[in-house]
């Protein structure tokens, strides 16, 4: 609910489900949350069918995921809340659909500089380069999956646990899961740091500083 420009963070994320065709909604809540039932309601002013479901306490990333069990039975999204997404999810979903995928994630692309110098060697010890604060590159997780309704046996009911551990017992389950790489539209919200960016960002994006 922290403000990004003049709607809150999560407002941005239903319009952009909105703007790829998905109009029905589960949101699981736990933590305040009737500070977010109170303000989306059913989702009717936003254009779209919102449900909740709630949990007593955090439950981690799949943990709340496996409160929602009740209301899916298809293909379906699974967003973090605490970031900004701005890329075609509607590719995302065919690319799932054309793989027949168990899980597809969406992974960007993340540079980052190491403060020192790397230094390389050869399996007798003997230097062979020095890169000087090089750039390393990642496919970092951003928290959006398009996901089967089979990964909720995956999940145990009632107790912590996070999306790494379902990928990990999915792929030791031989199940198919793939990757959408993207170079842009994510911005991570997560804490107090990149939230400020995040809204510095927003702000000149409209053009207002």
């Amino acid at each position: 609910m922290l403000p990004l420009g003049d709607r809150p963070l999560l407002e941005h994320t239903i319009n952009w489900l909105k703007k790829n065709n998905i109009k029905s909604i589960v949101l699981c809540v736990s933590y305040l949350r009737k500070n977010i039932q109170d303000y989306f309601q059913d989702g009717k002013d936003f254009g779209v069918s919102i449900e909740y479901a709630i949990s007593d306490k955090p439950l981690a990333t799949a943990g709340q995921l496996k409160t929602a069990e009740k209301f899916i039975d298809d293909t379906f999204v699974c967003m973090y809340g605490d970031s900004v997404f701005d890329f075609s999810l509607k590719n995302m979903i065919k690319k799932h659909q054309k793989n027949k995928a168990f899980t597809t994630m969406c992974l960007y692309e993340y540079k980052s500089r190491l403060p020192y110098g790397v230094i390389d060697t050869d399996k007798k010890d003997i230097i062979t380069a020095w890169r000087e604060k090089p750039e390393i590159t990642s496919n970092i997780n951003t928290g959006c999956y398009v996901m089967e309704p089979g990964v909720f046996p995956l999940i145990p009911n009632n107790v912590p646990y996070g999306m790494d551990k379902v990928v990990e017992k999915a792929m030791s389950q031989k199940k198919k899961l793939i990757s959408f790489p993207i170079k842009k539209g994510f911005t991570d919200v997560g804490d107090m740091k990149s939230y400020e960016k995040a809204y510095e960002e927003f702000k000149k994006k409209l053009g207002k500083i």
